[in-house]
């Protein structure tokens, strides 16, 4: 058969560098998120980009899935082997190849996570800006077109990769972008395959920008009586020109659930938290401005920071809350939900999901990096109860629905994977997904490349 034709390869390249065994198909056949799991047939760890190449034509001329794996924390179900076949990890893939300070960019294999890449960067005076909550590997992270906390003062994925070396689905190596700042020569290949979540060729290796460590850096807390009023507040904020490098938003379930994990004493209630970069007087210049805004906004309890340890206290907590959450249920999952809207639209949407959960028997919170219109939900479900995983998804789609009708997205920064699939065509229309389809088609006549994902059979 093909698929032991294909196994039967892998083992002569990898030897034990591939795994067929139960144990580690099956760590394999989830990410954080509630989807239904599915093994793959077989795990590969290369370490070079040329037996990344040897797997995927392997695989092509078998008509054998691939599907590309970072560190599994996706949380839309991107790295499921939906149809089988080999799963590649890149966990082997660690090297951070070049880091150029006089240029800002480092050159990463695709499987270094950012923790890494900003612990050798440390001597530097330099750091990769993107900050998801997980340790996300740096490939998965441009495959979801990810972002963090920090996305609204540096910006997510898109704005932080320059260059790429992906190995397509019939073995070749294409290398985009460049080093360069800017260019205006051909299609922009990089930004084709940054978001596609693997369904166009396996991510080997990146360009990243990088931005200078701040001198000062300052933190802040203030809560409000309201999700309107910690939006009003962001929004004038922004008006002002303030370049904040954090904004994020807690309600007040979101607070206690931090509060109880995560032993900090924030009240109770929908509360902004900001972070503060340049030299010690701007950042306290800044603090400043934000808090006479906030108090013009119903602002209370305004509390700045400049104090290094309270800081990576905060941002820990902050950056912990999805198992803070798991935690107020014994055995419970998170069925999550990402939003991005026109930041006008933000607080009238806060507050409709809001309203939602309170209608619900199912509980859930509302967190945001608000300062780029984007917010989170999670609901506390319990694997294998259908009526509890129905009202997640009804509440869900409920979100989804009501950004699309005022410009937003059904992802700011999640992706689509399994979850969002349906919401392809009503956000983006039928003419631009079918052009997706003749670029995937195109690429990948086969099919063979993370099937079943972006709206793509195979």
């Amino acid at each position: 058969m093909s698929l032991e034709i294909v196994i039967a390869g892998l083992r002569a390249l990898l030897g034990d560098r591939l795994a067929t065994s139960n144990a580690v198909r099956e760590h394999h056949s989830h990410d954080t998120s509630w989807h239904e799991a599915a093994m793959p047939d077989a795990v590969a760890f290369p370490q070079t980009e040329a037996e990344v190449q040897e797997i995927v034509r392997l695989c092509a001329a078998n008509g054998v899935a691939v599907v590309p794996f970072g560190a599994g924390s996706s949380m839309e179900g991107h790295t499921i082997p939906a149809r089988g076949g080999v799963t590649i990890d890149t966990r082997e893939m660690n090297k951070v190849l070049e880091i150029r300070p006089e240029d800002g960019l480092a050159v990463v294999q695709s499987g270094v996570t950012r923790k890494q890449l900003n612990t050798e960067l440390r001597a530097t005076g330099l750091m990769f800006s993107v900050d998801p909550g997980a340790d996300a590997s740096l490939g998965g992270m441009a495959s979801t077109r990810g972002s963090g906390t920090m996305a609204y003062r540096y910006g997510t994925m898109r704005d932080n990769v320059l260059a790429l070396r992906v190995v397509t689905p019939d073995g070749q190596v294409v290398k985009t972008g460049s080093r360069a700042r800017k260019s205006s020569t051909g299609y922009d290949l990089t930004h084709l395959f940054v978001g596609a979540e693997g369904t166009l060729g396996v991510i080997t290796e990146l360009t990243v920008r990088l931005h200078p460590i701040p001198e000062a850096v300052s933190s802040a807390v203030c809560a409000f009586p309201d999700a309107k009023s910690a939006v009003e507040c962001v929004i004038e904020a922004v008006q002002y020109g303030l370049p904040m490098a954090r904004i994020e938003f807690l309600d007040a379930v979101a607070v206690a659930n931090v509060n109880a994990y995560s032993k900090l004493a924030m009240k109770v209630a929908p509360t902004l938290l900001f972070e503060f970069h340049g030299t010690d007087a701007w950042a306290a210049e800044q603090a400043q401005i934000v808090a006479a805004i906030a108090e013009g906004h119903g602002g209370e309890d305004f509390v700045w920071s400049a104090d290094a340890d309270e800081r990576a206290k905060l941002w820990q907590a902050r950056h912990d809350l999805y198992w803070a959450t798991k935690a107020q249920r014994a055995g419970c999952e998170l069925y999550t939900g990402d939003i991005c809207v026109p930041i006008s639209e933000l607080a009238g949407q806060i507050e409709a999901a809001r309203a939602d959960i309170e209608a619900s028997f199912l509980d859930g919170q509302i967190i945001g990096h608000v300062g780029d219109g984007n917010y989170h939900t999670a609901y506390l479900i319990m694997p294998g109860d259908a009526r509890e995983l129905a009202e997640a998804a009804r509440l869900s789609d409920r979100l989804v629905e009501r950004a699309l009708r005022v410009g937003g997205t059904a992802s700011g920064e999640h992706g689509i994977g399994l979850g969002k699939l349906k919401f392809l065509r009503a956000e983006h229309g039928d003419a631009a997904v079918d052009l997706m389809q003749t670029i995937k088609k195109a690429l990948d006549p086969a099919g063979i490349m993370n099937p079943g994902k972006m709206g793509q059979g195979g």
